[in-house]
């Protein structure tokens, strides 16, 4: 089986989801024998179709634009017996480099108006490949898809082979090492397999892919806000959020707490067993304390019964040092914050809270 699978994602670099999903379906089809090319569209020059229909009329079945579509990628498409449209959702669709391609495979049909079940089409010029949609997006719903699902069922109705939709791609991306996020890779491989071999992909499988949760999706949300505010604050980009490792500024005690869960280390935690009060005030007035204990952080609003060590500090001072724009040890020695307990777990703090 020749499959060709095409890529829209503008992304590269490791900071694609489309690409991730598409790399583990085609590692599948390629276990099962298919012989698959992968297509980056953002590598490619191709002109949106002007809608001349010279392709019916004056060069039948070929296109007039001299581009990578007309010279390479038009004749590997209806050469194909499996075509993979990978896109994210944008705007709950493809995006517009995908949909530049699909809509030059115009020259795939010829321009006569005639009936079949009850609907009007161009007849078929070249036997299109079956075709298999995959997309993701941000949003956690599954619905989030139904305006493109309902498009390619339309459109490709009487070839579609398989519809992959993932939602939740950025919380997915953010944990990628993550057991629930392994296994739905692992399903996406699985699902590669079985379009291959069957031509279609399980129910099971799809909800595996589809439908698996990667953990609690709106508490992802909050933290995921707090990049973008940071990245509106600071002025820069998400990929340069990522390149430069900045941890994101929480705006409140319940954000602190998320963000300092995330940041938690239990190979470096150990086997401590410590209860850590956090007294703010300024801005952000108010108390906390995370309790540590077999490797794990719980975060928790108000007073415990006792605390191992407690913070008092503004809440933008330490969370000024949270993200490094601050040195603690050196504000601590300027009194800009004091503490009082175990001053040895004030020191490893840096170490318990930072990801290796």
């Amino acid at each position: 089986m020749k499959v060709l699978a095409l890529n829209s994602s503008p992304r590269s670099q490791g900071q694609s989801k489309t690409e991730l999903m598409l790399s583990h379906l085609v590692e599948g089809m390629k276990k099962a024998g298919a012989e698959v090319e992968i297509v980056n569209l953002r590598e490619k020059k191709i002109k949106p179709c002007t809608g001349c229909f010279a392709c019916w009329t004056k060069t039948p079945g070929i296109c007039i634009h001299k581009d990578d579509m007309s010279a390479e990628l038009f004749d590997k498409y209806r050469r194909s017996d499996m075509s993979v449209f990978a896109s994210p959702l944008y705007h709950y669709s493809l995006n517009s480099v995908m949909k530049k391609f699909i809509e030059r495979t115009l020259p795939m049909n010829e321009p006569f108006f005639v009936k079949h079940q009850g609907r009007t089409h161009h007849p078929v010029r070249y036997p299109y490949p079956k075709t298999v949609i995959l997309s993701v997006a941000g949003f956690h719903e599954p619905e989030i898809f139904g305006p493109l699902s309902a498009w390619a069922n339309y459109v490709y109705k009487d070839v579609l082979a398989a519809e992959i939709y993932r939602p939740g791609a950025e919380a997915m991306a953010a944990a990628r090492h993550g057991k629930k996020v392994k296994e739905i890779l692992a399903a996406t491989v699985k699902a590669g397999k079985e379009l291959t071999e069957t031509g279609r992909i399980s129910s099971e499988t799809l909800d595996k892919v589809g439908r698996q949760s990667i953990g609690d999706l709106d508490n992802w949300s909050v933290v995921a806000n707090l990049v973008w505010k940071t990245c509106i604050a600071e002025g820069i980009t998400i990929k340069e959020f990522e390149e430069r490792k900045i941890v994101p500024r929480p705006d409140d005690i319940q954000s602190f707490m998320q963000i300092m869960a995330m940041a938690f280390n239990p190979e470096a935690a150990g086997q401590i067993k410590a209860c850590i009060r956090f007294v703010f005030s300024g801005g952000v007035a108010g108390c906390c304390h995370l309790a540590i204990e077999n490797g794990r952080v719980q975060g928790h609003a108000g007073d415990p019964e006792t605390a191992d060590l407690t913070v008092y500090t503004p809440f933008e001072t330490w969370m000024d040092i949270l993200t490094g724009k601050a040195d603690g040890s050196a504000l601590f020695l300027e009194n800009k914050y004091r503490a009082e307990g175990d001053i040895d777990l004030l020191a490893d703090l840096g170490r318990i809270f930072a990801r290796p």
